[in-house]
């Protein structure tokens, strides 16, 4: 390998650690300010360095249902060496009856009915024909830097049918493939925002138009027709962050001064920002206080590092 391989294959790892640990840092950052109204950010830093605070029944730097789940993906794609969707399923499953601090209320249903892996997201999905919530794409960092390697069909089917365990509705499974395949773009180190005509391509016809909608150039969180705990404006929000800024800080700043749902726009944010600018790009200011407590795991605790090790053994 030359010296110049060497240095790309060392700059597409350091993607995939932002990646990871950038949507883990995101989810922290705006935990403390979930539901909050919009500019509460800017508002409690005026002059910038913004910092992790704790709020909201959160400690400082600690991650969320968001943040939890992605490792359970990891690690199941870790220790499985493939994707086993039945082996995920129970992990969520084991860790929604350790009673966490926060899951999603439709994603509870589907962890805790009952039902078979393989039905469950369908069975509350036509029960209720709600389920576009953001809680399968609030979880893909890991998974998108996993399956990164295997090209743009691979990782879109991956995303598709992780989301569809506790989504039954494909406006999600789709939106989760955009976020994979933007992240697979970015580790390639090309620019994901100029590559989306192409990535809308590749997304189900039933929903191209509206992702095309809400991922357009001239897209604002204030155009949103629902609250941005729906897949299709957290998405869209998170790339207007990306598109707007001009760094990885003030792309997570934007992304929790929208309001709403907070830890999981920046979650996303911070996946696509860290995967464009790299691991280098987050302040350790950020990362020292973080920490992921992983209910149902006797009272393990990953920390920065341990996200790294991960995001570096996901890059394989």
């Amino acid at each position: 390998m030359t010296d110049r391989d060497g240095a790309t294959e060392r700059e597409r790892v350091g993607r995939a650690a932002g990646a990871v640990l950038g949507s883990a840092v995101g989810d922290a950052l705006g935990a403390p300010y979930e539901f909050g109204p919009a500019g509460a950010l800017t508002a409690r830093f005026p002059a910038g360095g913004v910092e992790l605070v704790a709020g909201g029944g959160w400690e400082r730097g600690e991650a969320t249902d968001d943040t939890q789940m992605a490792v359970l993906v990891a690690e199941s794609l870790l220790e499985q060496g493939e994707l086993d969707l039945s082996d995920i399923f129970d992990r969520f499953r084991r860790w929604a009856a350790a009673d966490p601090k926060d899951i999603g209320i439709q994603t509870e249903a589907v962890l805790t009915s009952g039902d078979p892996w393989d039905l469950a997201a369908g069975v509350h999905f036509n029960s209720t024909l709600r389920a576009a919530g953001n809680g399968s794409l609030m979880r893909a960092a890991t998974s998108a830097v996993a399956f990164a390697r295997a090209g743009r069909e691979a990782t879109m089917d991956a995303a598709r049918r992780i989301a569809a365990l506790t989504h039954g509705d494909r406006a999600a499974w789709e939106g989760t493939a955009i976020f994979h395949e933007l992240v697979r773009l970015a580790l390639d180190g090309a620019d994901p925002l100029v590559e989306l005509p192409g990535v809308l391509a590749a997304v189900h016809p039933d929903h191209r138009e509206r992702y095309a909608a809400v991922l357009a150039p001239d897209w604002h969180p204030d155009r949103a027709t629902e609250p941005n705990g729906a897949v299709w404006p957290c998405l869209g929000s998170a790339v207007w962050a990306l598109r707007t800024t001009d760094g990885f800080e003030r792309a997570l700043a934007a992304a929790v001064d929208l309001g709403g749902d907070t830890d999981t726009v920046a979650a996303v944010t911070g996946g696509l920002a860290g995967a464009r600018y790299g691991v280098a790009a987050i302040p350790p200011r950020w990362t020292e206080p973080l920490h992921v407590p992983l209910p149902g795991s006797d009272g393990r605790v990953l920390r920065a590092s341990d996200l790294l090790l991960l995001a570096r053994r996901l890059a394989g």
